[in-house]
Protein backbone atom coordinates (compact mmCIF):
# COMPACT_ATOMS: atom_id res chain seq x y z
CA UNK A 1 0.00 0.00 0.00
CA UNK A 2 1.54 3.49 -1.06
CA UNK A 3 2.30 5.81 1.41
CA UNK A 4 -0.51 9.01 0.98
CA UNK A 5 -0.37 12.96 2.30
CA UNK A 6 -3.26 15.48 2.05
CA UNK A 7 -2.17 19.01 2.20
CA UNK A 8 -5.09 21.41 2.32
CA UNK A 9 -5.68 24.62 0.94
CA UNK A 10 -2.67 23.74 -1.14
CA UNK A 11 -3.63 25.34 -5.01
CA UNK A 12 -1.19 28.39 -4.16
CA UNK A 13 0.51 30.26 -1.58
CA UNK A 14 2.60 28.10 1.02
CA UNK A 15 0.61 25.40 0.14
CA UNK A 16 0.91 25.04 -3.20
CA UNK A 17 5.12 24.81 -2.35
CA UNK A 18 4.35 21.73 0.34
CA UNK A 19 2.65 19.81 -2.18
CA UNK A 20 5.77 20.68 -4.47
CA UNK A 21 8.33 19.71 -1.53
CA UNK A 22 6.55 16.52 -0.58
CA UNK A 23 6.20 15.60 -4.64
CA UNK A 24 9.92 15.84 -4.22
CA UNK A 25 10.67 14.16 -0.39
CA UNK A 26 7.94 11.87 0.51
CA UNK A 27 7.95 8.55 -0.69
CA UNK A 28 4.54 7.95 -2.16
CA UNK A 29 1.47 9.98 -3.01
CA UNK A 30 0.85 13.34 -2.41
CA UNK A 31 -2.53 14.88 -2.98
CA UNK A 32 -2.84 18.81 -3.22
CA UNK A 33 -6.48 19.93 -2.07
CA UNK A 34 -8.79 23.00 -2.79
CA UNK A 35 -11.73 24.46 -2.74
CA UNK A 36 -11.90 25.34 -6.30
CA UNK A 37 -11.85 22.14 -8.17
CA UNK A 38 -10.47 24.43 -11.30
CA UNK A 39 -7.89 26.12 -9.81
CA UNK A 40 -6.97 23.55 -7.89
CA UNK A 41 -6.47 21.15 -10.97
CA UNK A 42 -4.65 23.99 -13.00
CA UNK A 43 -2.15 23.84 -9.87
CA UNK A 44 -1.70 20.06 -10.73
CA UNK A 45 -1.18 20.65 -13.91
CA UNK A 46 1.33 23.51 -13.20
CA UNK A 47 3.38 21.15 -11.32
CA UNK A 48 3.13 18.38 -13.95
CA UNK A 49 4.68 20.52 -16.32
CA UNK A 50 7.57 20.40 -13.78
CA UNK A 51 7.83 16.50 -13.74
CA UNK A 52 6.19 16.26 -10.36
CA UNK A 53 3.15 14.00 -10.06
CA UNK A 54 0.75 15.25 -7.18
CA UNK A 55 -3.11 14.01 -7.04
CA UNK A 56 -5.86 15.90 -6.65
CA UNK A 57 -9.44 16.06 -4.52
CA UNK A 58 -11.47 18.79 -3.99
CA UNK A 59 -11.62 19.96 0.02
CA UNK A 60 -13.35 22.77 1.51
CA UNK A 61 -12.40 22.71 5.24
CA UNK A 62 -15.44 24.43 5.89
CA UNK A 63 -18.35 21.72 4.47
CA UNK A 64 -18.61 18.65 6.12
CA UNK A 65 -19.68 16.94 3.61
CA UNK A 66 -16.23 17.75 1.33
CA UNK A 67 -14.31 16.35 4.13
CA UNK A 68 -16.47 12.77 4.14
CA UNK A 69 -15.81 12.24 0.88
CA UNK A 70 -12.24 13.12 1.13
CA UNK A 71 -12.06 10.65 4.11
CA UNK A 72 -14.26 8.21 2.08
CA UNK A 73 -12.24 8.45 -0.93
CA UNK A 74 -8.74 8.02 1.39
CA UNK A 75 -10.46 4.92 3.08
CA UNK A 76 -11.42 3.29 -0.25
CA UNK A 77 -8.18 3.93 -2.69
CA UNK A 78 -5.72 3.86 -0.28
CA UNK A 79 -6.86 2.48 3.27
CA UNK A 80 -5.74 5.86 5.31
CA UNK A 81 -3.56 8.23 5.18
CA UNK A 82 0.16 9.02 6.73
CA UNK A 83 0.40 12.94 6.36
CA UNK A 84 -2.28 15.13 6.65
CA UNK A 85 -0.80 18.78 6.40
CA UNK A 86 -3.59 21.17 7.96
CA UNK A 87 -2.51 24.31 5.55
CA UNK A 88 -5.81 25.75 4.76
CA UNK A 89 -6.11 29.16 6.31
CA UNK A 90 -8.11 32.92 5.69
CA UNK A 91 -6.88 36.74 7.23
CA UNK A 92 -8.63 39.64 6.38
CA UNK A 93 -6.71 42.13 5.24
CA UNK A 94 -5.58 45.17 7.89
CA UNK A 95 -7.45 47.74 5.63
CA UNK A 96 -10.52 45.76 5.52
CA UNK A 97 -13.78 47.63 7.20
CA UNK A 98 -15.87 44.05 7.59
CA UNK A 99 -17.44 44.44 11.42
CA UNK A 100 -14.85 42.94 13.78
CA UNK A 101 -17.83 40.54 15.03
CA UNK A 102 -18.20 38.82 11.33
CA UNK A 103 -14.06 38.87 11.10
CA UNK A 104 -13.96 37.13 14.32
CA UNK A 105 -16.54 34.25 13.25
CA UNK A 106 -14.91 34.18 9.90
CA UNK A 107 -11.37 33.57 10.88
CA UNK A 108 -12.43 31.17 13.49
CA UNK A 109 -14.58 29.23 11.33
CA UNK A 110 -12.15 28.64 9.41
CA UNK A 111 -8.60 28.68 10.64
CA UNK A 112 -9.79 27.31 13.88
CA UNK A 113 -13.08 25.17 13.67
CA UNK A 114 -12.15 24.17 9.95
CA UNK A 115 -9.24 22.61 10.89
CA UNK A 116 -10.45 20.46 13.74
CA UNK A 117 -13.72 19.33 11.27
CA UNK A 118 -10.77 17.74 8.90
CA UNK A 119 -8.49 16.43 11.75
CA UNK A 120 -11.85 15.05 13.47
CA UNK A 121 -12.44 13.26 10.40
CA UNK A 122 -8.81 12.15 9.45
CA UNK A 123 -6.59 11.70 12.15
CA UNK A 124 -8.68 8.57 13.04
CA UNK A 125 -7.60 6.91 9.50
CA UNK A 126 -4.15 7.69 10.06
CA UNK A 127 -1.56 5.01 9.87
CA UNK A 128 0.85 4.16 12.11
CA UNK A 129 4.25 6.58 12.28
CA UNK A 130 1.49 8.66 10.71
CA UNK A 131 2.90 12.66 10.73
CA UNK A 132 0.24 15.59 11.22
CA UNK A 133 1.55 19.05 10.53
CA UNK A 134 -0.91 22.14 11.62
CA UNK A 135 0.03 25.39 9.90
CA UNK A 136 0.03 28.51 12.70
CA UNK A 137 1.30 31.61 12.97
CA UNK A 138 3.61 33.71 15.59
CA UNK A 139 0.63 36.20 15.06
CA UNK A 140 -0.87 33.73 18.07
CA UNK A 141 1.82 34.69 20.68
CA UNK A 142 1.29 38.31 20.19
CA UNK A 143 -2.46 37.49 20.89
CA UNK A 144 -1.84 35.69 23.42
CA UNK A 145 0.17 38.51 25.17
CA UNK A 146 -2.92 40.31 24.52
CA UNK A 147 -5.44 38.39 26.35
CA UNK A 148 -6.09 38.22 30.25
CA UNK A 149 -3.81 36.68 32.47
CA UNK A 150 -6.98 34.28 33.00
CA UNK A 151 -7.31 33.46 29.40
CA UNK A 152 -3.61 32.90 29.14
CA UNK A 153 -2.97 30.51 31.43
CA UNK A 154 -5.83 28.71 30.27
CA UNK A 155 -4.52 28.17 26.96
CA UNK A 156 -0.86 27.42 28.18
CA UNK A 157 -2.60 24.87 30.47
CA UNK A 158 -1.26 21.54 28.62
CA UNK A 159 -4.13 19.06 30.26
CA UNK A 160 -6.84 21.84 28.40
CA UNK A 161 -9.56 19.58 26.68
CA UNK A 162 -10.50 20.21 23.76
CA UNK A 163 -14.28 21.29 24.63
CA UNK A 164 -12.91 24.16 27.13
CA UNK A 165 -10.69 25.50 24.24
CA UNK A 166 -14.01 25.22 21.53
CA UNK A 167 -15.91 27.62 24.62
CA UNK A 168 -13.37 29.92 24.92
CA UNK A 169 -13.30 30.50 21.20
CA UNK A 170 -16.85 30.60 20.84
CA UNK A 171 -17.06 32.89 23.52
CA UNK A 172 -14.37 35.17 21.37
CA UNK A 173 -17.01 35.56 18.77
CA UNK A 174 -19.98 36.27 20.77
CA UNK A 175 -18.07 39.00 22.21
CA UNK A 176 -16.44 39.95 19.43
CA UNK A 177 -19.83 40.75 17.92
CA UNK A 178 -21.23 42.49 20.89
CA UNK A 179 -17.69 44.46 20.62
CA UNK A 180 -16.65 43.52 24.22
CA UNK A 181 -14.01 40.89 23.43
CA UNK A 182 -11.03 43.18 24.80
CA UNK A 183 -13.37 43.42 28.32
CA UNK A 184 -13.81 40.36 28.75
CA UNK A 185 -9.81 39.23 28.23
CA UNK A 186 -9.55 38.73 24.47
CA UNK A 187 -7.04 40.11 22.11
CA UNK A 188 -7.95 42.37 19.46
CA UNK A 189 -6.89 40.13 16.39
CA UNK A 190 -8.78 37.92 14.86
CA UNK A 191 -6.74 36.14 12.41
CA UNK A 192 -4.32 35.91 15.93
CA UNK A 193 -7.15 34.34 18.34
CA UNK A 194 -7.76 32.11 15.61
CA UNK A 195 -4.63 30.94 15.08
CA UNK A 196 -4.19 30.25 19.49
CA UNK A 197 -6.85 27.76 18.49
CA UNK A 198 -5.35 26.18 16.32
CA UNK A 199 -1.75 26.14 18.60
CA UNK A 200 -3.84 24.74 21.48
CA UNK A 201 -5.38 22.10 19.23
CA UNK A 202 -1.96 20.96 18.40
CA UNK A 203 -1.27 20.40 21.82
CA UNK A 204 -4.58 18.69 22.82
CA UNK A 205 -3.91 16.22 19.41
CA UNK A 206 -0.58 15.61 20.52
CA UNK A 207 -1.67 14.47 24.09
CA UNK A 208 -4.53 12.53 22.51
CA UNK A 209 -2.14 10.71 20.25
CA UNK A 210 0.61 9.73 23.11
CA UNK A 211 -2.49 7.85 24.21
CA UNK A 212 -3.43 6.45 21.21
CA UNK A 213 -2.41 2.61 20.54
CA UNK A 214 -1.48 3.12 16.79
CA UNK A 215 2.62 3.76 16.92
CA UNK A 216 4.59 6.75 16.59
CA UNK A 217 1.84 9.12 15.33
CA UNK A 218 3.69 12.78 15.94
CA UNK A 219 1.28 15.87 16.00
CA UNK A 220 3.00 19.68 15.49
CA UNK A 221 2.54 22.96 14.61
CA UNK A 222 3.94 25.73 13.09
CA UNK A 223 4.94 29.14 12.11
CA UNK A 224 5.75 29.59 8.39
CA UNK A 225 6.42 33.50 8.88
CA UNK A 226 5.79 36.66 7.01
CA UNK A 227 5.87 35.43 3.55
CA UNK A 228 5.20 36.58 0.03
CA UNK A 229 1.50 35.03 -0.93
CA UNK A 230 -2.07 36.80 -1.82
CA UNK A 231 -2.85 36.27 1.79
CA UNK A 232 0.34 38.88 3.42
CA UNK A 233 1.12 40.45 0.48
CA UNK A 234 4.08 41.53 -1.31
CA UNK A 235 5.84 42.84 0.82
CA UNK A 236 6.44 39.90 3.10
CA UNK A 237 10.35 39.43 3.12
CA UNK A 238 10.06 35.65 3.07
CA UNK A 239 8.81 33.42 0.24
CA UNK A 240 6.42 31.14 0.10
CA UNK A 241 9.02 28.60 -0.96
CA UNK A 242 10.78 29.41 2.48
CA UNK A 243 7.50 29.20 4.35
CA UNK A 244 6.85 26.15 3.20
CA UNK A 245 10.18 24.17 4.63
CA UNK A 246 9.47 23.77 8.05
CA UNK A 247 6.36 22.33 6.91
CA UNK A 248 7.74 19.87 4.74
CA UNK A 249 10.51 19.22 7.50
CA UNK A 250 7.75 18.09 10.34
CA UNK A 251 5.73 15.72 7.70
CA UNK A 252 9.14 14.08 7.09
CA UNK A 253 10.68 13.96 10.83
CA UNK A 254 12.23 10.53 12.07
CA UNK A 255 10.20 9.17 15.25
CA UNK A 256 10.71 10.63 18.62
CA UNK A 257 12.07 13.57 17.12
CA UNK A 258 9.39 15.73 18.41
CA UNK A 259 5.98 16.06 19.56
CA UNK A 260 3.30 18.62 20.30
CA UNK A 261 5.53 21.28 19.64
CA UNK A 262 5.41 25.02 17.88
CA UNK A 263 8.19 25.38 15.45
CA UNK A 264 9.69 28.35 13.31
CA UNK A 265 12.45 27.99 10.97
CA UNK A 266 12.93 24.42 11.98
CA UNK A 267 13.31 24.79 15.63
CA UNK A 268 10.61 24.39 18.63
CA UNK A 269 9.63 27.66 20.44
CA UNK A 270 7.92 28.54 23.17
CA UNK A 271 4.51 29.26 23.31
Amino acid sequence: MSRVAVVTGSNKGIGLEIVRGLCKQFNGIVYLTARNEKLGQEAVQKLKSEGLNPSFHQLDITNEQSIQALKQHLQDKHGGLDVLVNNAGFAYKGADTTPFGIQAEDSVGINFFGTMAVSKALLPIIRPHGRVVNVSSQVSQMSMKKCSAEHQARFRDRSIKEEELVKLLNKFIETAKAGKHKENGFADSAYGMSKVGVTVLTFIQAREMEKDSREDILVNCLCPGWCKTDMAGAKAPRTAAEGADTAIFLALIKPKESQGQFFYNRKPIAF
